[in-house]
Parts: C-alpha cells; sequence; structure tokens
C-alpha cells in the first residue's frame, strides 16, 4: 500500500496570508510547477534520463490536466493534446505508451508524495466555535475502482463476481481545515478495520475519530483512547459491553436498551471489550416507530428467504441505533450524537466529486504501467484542487458566512481545465497570478447553495443550542 500522509506547512509571509488566506496557497503552487523542481524529479526517478520534447512536466500535464475535461481519454487523444501544448511534445499515439514505463510510475508517486506533504496549510475557517472541543475531526472510509486483469498481481481484486484486478484509495478527511489528513492506494481486498490502524496513528490529542461499521475494532478503540483521542462510533453486535454493579463487572444485556419506553433516550457509563476495558458512553437512541416497524418487516422477510424465523433479539435491536462514544457529556449531550454522527458523511460527499468530476477510470488499455500511469495521474489532480479548500473555505465563511461545497470547486476548475495546460508552461510571473485569479473567481461559485434542508453542521449547532437553554432553564428553575 502507498500512503501519503498530510502536514502542516506555515507560510513565512505571515501577515499577507492573514490578508488573503489564499495567498499562501498561490505561492506553494506556484513552487510546486516550477520546471526546475519537476525536471530534478524526473530525472531523479529516471522517468527522463536524456534531452527530449517529452520532458517531465509535459508528461506531468498529460496524465494530469490533460485527461481532466473527458471521463475517458484514449492514448491518441492525450497525444492530440500534447501536440496543442506550449511546448509540444514527441507523443505520438504509438510513441507515448512507451514512455509509460516503470520509472513513470516512480515519478508520479514522486510528485504526488511532494502535493500532498507542500501543498497543505492549516487553515480552520468555518464557525471554529463549534467544535472547539477538538484538535482535529478526522472521518475514514475507502472507495474502490475496477483495474484491468494484467494488474492483478498487485492489485487483487474481491473475487467472486467482482473484476479480477482492483485498487482501493483509502482516505482520512479531516472536517475543520477541509483537507486530507492521510491518503493511501492499496489493493481491493484491504479490508477497512486493517486500515483503520493507521487512521489512529494519524490522530493525535484531542482529535476526534469518527468510525464506520465496516471499521469497528476494539484495538482501535483502545488506542485511540490511549492517545487521548476521541472516538465516536455505532456499536458493533459483536462487541461486548460491560458495567460495573457493587463492584463486580458484568456484561450488558443490549436488548435492554430498545424496551418500549416513553424515554426515546437512555445513557449508561459503560466499558468495552473484555480485555480492553475501554470507558465509553452507551446511547440508545430509539427510533420512530414507523421505521422500527418497517425494519423488522424487512427482516422477517429476508429471514423467510433464508427458511428460519429471525429470533427476537436482532428484531429487537432493530428498534434503534447504539452509539458508543467516549467523548465527554459536557461535549456533546445524548440529544446532539446522532447529528454529531451525521458528519461522518462528509468523506462519502468528498467521494461523490471525484466520482462525479474526477473520475478514477484508467485509460482503456490492457498494460500495467500506462494503466498506473493513469492512476497516479489522477490521484495528483484529486489532491491539487484540495489544496484550494482551506483557504477559500477561510474566505467565504469570513465574508458571507456560507460552507463551501468540494464538488462546485471542482466544476469550477474543469472548466478552465485547458487553461490550466497553457499556462502550466508560462513563466512563474504569468502563473502566479493565474492561479491568484482563479482563487478570486472561484468565490463566486463554490458555496453551498440556499436550501431548506440544513447541513450537518447547521443541524449540530441547532442541537447544541438546544441543550444549552434546556440546561440554562434547568439551572433557573433550581435556583
Amino acid at each position: 500500500m502507498v500512503g501519503w500522509h498530510g502536514g502542516v506547512i506555515h507560510d513565512e509571509g505571515k501577515e499577507t496570508a492573514r490578508a488573503e488566506p489564499w495567498l499562501g496557497v498561490v505561492e506553494k503552487g506556484t513552487e510546486f510547477f516550477a520546471t526546475a523542481q519537476i525536471a530534478a524529479c524526473a530525472r531523479r526517478t529516471g522517468c527522463v534520463r536524456r534531452t527530449s520534447k517529452l520532458t517531465g512536466k509535459v508528461f506531468l500535464a498529460l496524465v494530469t490536466g490533460g485527461t481532466w475535461s473527458l471521463a475517458k481519454t484514449s492514448l491518441a487523444q492525450l497525444a492530440a493534446t500534447g501536440a496543442q501544448l506550449p511546448t509540444p511534445g514527441d507523443c505520438s499515439p504509438d510513441a507515448l505508451p512507451q514512455r509509460m514505463t516503470p520509472r513513470a510510475v516512480a515519478f508520479l508517486r514522486e510528485v504526488l508524495r511532494r502535493a500532498f506533504a507542500n501543498l497543505h496549510t492549516d487553515h480552520k475557517g468555518c464557525d471554529d466555535g463549534l467544535l472547539a472541543a477538538f484538535t482535529a475531526v478526522h472521518s475514514a472510509d475507502s472507495t474502490g475502482l475496477a483495474l484491468p486483469a494484467p494488474l492483478t498481481d498487485g492489485f487483487p481484486g474481491k473475487g467472486g463476481g467482482a473484476r479480477v484486478a482492483g485498487a482501493k484509495i483509502q482516505l482520512v478527511w479531516e472536517y475543520l481545515r477541509h483537507s486530507f489528513a492521510h491518503l493511501a492506494l492499496g489493493p481491493g481486498t484491504t479490508p477497512a478495520n486493517t486500515y483503520i490502524d493507521t487512521v489512529v496513528r494519524v490522530a493525535q490529542r484531542g482529535a476526534w475519530l469518527l468510525f464506520d461499521l465496516g471499521s469497528f475494532t476494539r484495538k482501535a478503540l483502545a488506542q485511540s483512547a490511549e492517545a487521548e483521542a476521541y472516538f465516536l462510533t455505532r456499536h458493533h453486535q459483536q462487541a461486548a459491553l460491560f458495567e460495573t454493579v457493587a463492584g463486580r463487572v458484568r456484561p450488558v444485556e443490549l436488548a435492554a436498551g430498545f424496551r418500549p419506553e416513553p424515554q426515546r433516550l437512555r445513557e449508561s457509563p459503560l466499558s468495552l471489550g473484555a480485555r480492553e476495558r475501554v470507558a465509553v458512553r452507551l446511547i440508545a437512541a430509539r427510533g420512530p416507530d414507523a421505521v422500527v416497524n418497517a425494519r423488522r418487516r424487512k427482516a422477517r422477510k429476508a429471514a423467510r428467504k433464508r427458511g428460519y424465523p429471525p429470533s427476537q433479539a436482532p428484531l429487537t435491536r432493530l428498534a434503534g441505533t447504539l452509539f458508543i462514544p467516549n467523548v465527554p457529556r459536557t461535549v456533546w449531550p445524548p440529544a446532539t450524537l446522532g447529528k454529531a454522527d451525521s458528519l461522518r458523511w462528509q468523506v462519502e460527499l468528498v467521494f461523490k466529486s471525484w466520482n462525479s468530476d474526477l473520475p478514477l477510470a484508467p485509460f482503456p488499455t490492457k498494460p500495467q504501467t500506462p494503466t498506473l500511469c493513469s492512476l497516479y495521474g489522477r490521484l495528483v489532480l484529486i489532491v491539487l484542487p484540495s489544496a484550494l479548500c482551506p483557504a477559500l473555505r477561510t474566505v467565504l465563511w469570513n465574508r458571507q458566512p456560507r460552507e463551501l461545497r468540494f464538488l462546485n470547486l471542482l466544476r469550477y476548475l474543469q472548466a478552465l481545465a485547458d487553461r490550466w495546460l497553457q499556462t502550466l508552461f508560462a513563466s512563474t510571473a504569468t502563473l502566479r497570478p493565474f492561479l491568484a485569479q482563479i482563487c478570486v473567481s472561484a468565490q463566486r461559485v463554490i458555496a453551498k447553495a440556499s436550501r431548506r434542508r440544513r447541513t450537518s453542521a447547521q443541524r449540530l449547532r441547532e442541537s447544541l443550542e438546544t441543550q444549552t437553554d434546556v440546561i440554562k432553564l434547568t439551572i433557573k428553575l433550581a435556583a
């Protein structure tokens, strides 16, 4: 598995960056695209070993911006694009695949590593007070893609009816900064609960981790607690919970959390795991009766197809949702946890943006190295727009305030794909104002649309405000 960890790079011109947060990104981007930097990387990896019209910069431009205009780009189309560049490369449809060697793959990997390490900024600009209790908010998930059969050895698929070759892109999305904390490319057979160990290593003291059930492991939760990080996940039915009564530890009967009661929320301090004994809060949230009945009808129907009736325990668990956070009650009251859990879907929105406007489908070729060049080129193209997100999100929130929609930013940048290609080969004096103009004009189109349905952050904020009002009223009545 190949992975890249994000790092916080502080700008030297702090006073200027405070005036316009995106100025630091413009300087980093200008330096990143410098011809000398890319040429040195191409020589170091052996991608370019002699003087050629197809330089490292031309090759990088073709496999990134050259493929952006079309969801599926053939090598013939790519060669035609290369002939139109200000510095045209000698890349005929027959010659171009021959340049896509293992050295070219190594070059693109190195470029991706540099982009991930050097283009990050430290901007937390969207309602800092909402999540002020945490130093970072990490949401982890993965997305898969099918690959041609020749890549089976390095990227085995899941087997069965699936493709024989496949890959997974594992991502840790950092919500506060709207950026990547970690990105990894691995085989399609990599289980989520294996990758979650990497997520825990990314987390620092005071960070908040959001896990889904596919990533649930008691070990990861124990390591998070040991690192003084927080977590929120739904309870896995095979993970034992224990309570202490009269000095004795005993297992908890979870079905008791969903007995018919007027009270929709129940909270209990428990410990997770017979060996780990991680201190957690069990929050049992009953669902609406109509929803619960629909779930049970579906479960009974599925059981009849399998030829045996469902047991009572699974039907009882369908009455609602069990959350097990270690976040203190003073930070997340029970009624707020469902709203806080919805922030986990932010990483899914990132994947949706990729699939809509940064499709990961490789070149329609069977050889291994052209496919890998296509895949790594797409990953570089994914990292570059994400570098603009934190700064633009800060500007947008401070001026309106509105939340940034990543898909809008991608579509805006994609509309400028041809201009990107042309300007990358211009001088630094031309590239820098071009990048600056992009940051200025993008602010008009990147905001989330006004709508009646509230965003996850808005629902969480409203829930916290309601809880605060209730606490204040209780204190006033008790006085």
